[in-house]
């Protein structure tokens, strides 16, 4: 290399730009931020060559709740209930909640993210909302659970925005259930201020660009309208991302309609809620106006297909939503599997099951189109949408990327005009082989550095919790 500080990788094929490209290196600096492409033989020479590979920049989580993972497979059977949904998933979730400790949300963090980065991931939306003890009692640093997060991804290696939850209620008109114990701020300025004190501990303690603080009301039947107001005015002071659970159930639009007279999205935007840093996750069960307004404040919808599709919630309205104008990133939400390209894959399949169509998202009839409209759901809108610096591989941008192995059983035989496709509707993880962020590897062939100890642990605590 020109200078003894730079990195530099050269793959068979590097995306960029909406294509595929061949004889092109990335070189980043000192830094890990991309400062060039280059075809030239002196710089090729070398660089790193990753031989069999396909190089694409990094995919980006919008929404998880990580501490979900542990409940994964352990909520598909029939209970008593007359329909089992949503609703009745909840109870077993809280179960769950209640009984882990402080260490216990680390390991089960870690676990997940660790999966995050084997799939792909260089950055997740981590929407945080158990704050306390079990029995609701904060502890002696308020900040101590959303501290183990932090902790887990920096273990791990990949970027967080810690979304923190505010959750004041379990509803209009409804009692509090023990299982919320945990997730409930009841003043909005203890939330502000602790927001303050993690922020500045990120500040101190991390990374830059690592790791960053966003706020996220839960929805609009655990926030009431004054507390969500101030939060919001305080997160846009601060110029954080706001994410919050939109529309994901029937019930929360008829307890929206009873407490308020108008649908969630009219009431966001009737209040100067909506903005261009407002992501609306899920956003399923919306009416044209609703959409309109979404539309005209530029708020991103994050959609979670895989989640959504085992928990009955509905279908995104996708075609819609991205007819209006309205970016869509994708999220792992409950974790009950961890794959944003199957959330992407998912988007599109929903809407061809529900219209009995295909390439319902396709923006024009050219090839590669849907996969390019689906692969950038999956990196760019999500980087946008939580704040991350990656997404895309330019000049400036951080090196955020990942590998796949183009003789993979996966995407075998693929060409370079086909190889996206393959990418986006067909690829196992087995094809990943190399993650990095900020040009730091990550993964290593297919394998991270702490993997056994980290699934040990896991497996570990799975024992305890489900052995009683």
């Amino acid at each position: 290399m020109s200078e003894a500080t730079e990195k530099g990788w050269l793959p068979d094929f590097l995306y960029r730009d909406g294509k595929f490209e061949t004889g092109v290196a990335v070189i980043a600096d000192a830094n890990g931020r991309i400062k060039r492409f280059s075809r030239s033989q002196d710089a090729l020479a070398r660089v790193r060559r990753l031989p069999n590979r396909a190089l694409l920049p990094g995919l980006v989580n919008g929404h998880s709740h990580s501490f979900q993972r542990v409940i994964r497979a352990r909520t598909e059977y029939r209970t008593v209930a007359a329909r089992d949904t949503f609703w009745t998933w909840r109870e077993s979730m809280y179960h769950a909640a209640l009984r882990l400790s402080p260490e216990d949300i680390y390991v089960a963090a870690r676990m997940a993210f660790l999966e995050m980065a084997l799939s792909g991931i260089t950055a997740v939306g981590e929407f945080h909302y158990l704050h306390h003890a079990a029995d609701g009692t904060p502890y002696g640093d308020r900040n101590l659970l959303g501290k183990q997060i932090l902790r887990a991804a920096d273990e791990v290696g990949i970027r967080l925005a810690l979304l923190r939850t505010a959750y004041v209620r379990a509803g209009w008109k409804k009692e509090l259930e023990p299982g919320q114990a945990r997730f409930i701020t009841p003043k909005p300025r203890d939330f502000i201020d602790d927001t303050d004190a993690l922020d500045a501990f990120i500040q101190r303690q991390s990374v830059a660009g690592r790791a960053w603080v966003g706020v996220a009301p839960h929805s609009i039947r655990a926030v009431p309208l004054d507390y969500l107001l101030e939060v919001v005015d305080y997160a846009r002071a601060r110029s954080f991302p706001v994410h919050m659970h939109v529309a994901e159930q029937p019930a929360e639009v008829e307890a929206c309609l009873a407490e308020y007279g108008g649908r969630p999205v009219a009431i966001l935007d009737d209040h100067g809620i909506l903005s261009s840093r407002f992501t609306a996750v899920h956003a399923i069960h919306l009416d044209e106006d609703e959409i309109s307004g979404l539309a005209r404040h530029r708020t991103t919808v994050c959609a979670c297909p895989t989640t959504e599709r085992n928990l009955g919630d509905g279908i995104v309205p996708a075609e819609a939503l991205l007819a209006a104008g309205i970016q869509i990133s994708l999220g792992s939400d409950s974790n009950v599997q961890i794959d944003i390209l199957e959330d992407a894959r998912q988007l599109e399949y929903n809407l061809r099951l529900s219209k009995r169509e295909r390439a319902i998202l396709a923006p024009a009839a050219e090839r590669e189109s849907l996969a390019r409209c689906l692969f950038q759901v999956a990196t760019e809108t999500g980087a946008i949408s939580i704040g991350a610096a990656g997404g895309s591989l330019e000049v400036g941008r951080p090196a955020d990327f990942f590998t796949v192995d183009l003789n993979d059983v996966s995407i075998a035989g693929a060409d370079r005009e086909s190889l996206l496709s393959h990418i986006v509707f067909a690829l196992e993880r087995t094809a990943i082989r190399e993650v990095f962020v900020d040009g730091e590897p990550v993964i290593d062939n297919g394998h991270h550095a702490k993997q056994a100890q980290i699934v040990q642990d896991f497996a570990d605590l799975q024992r305890r919790l489900w052995s009683t």
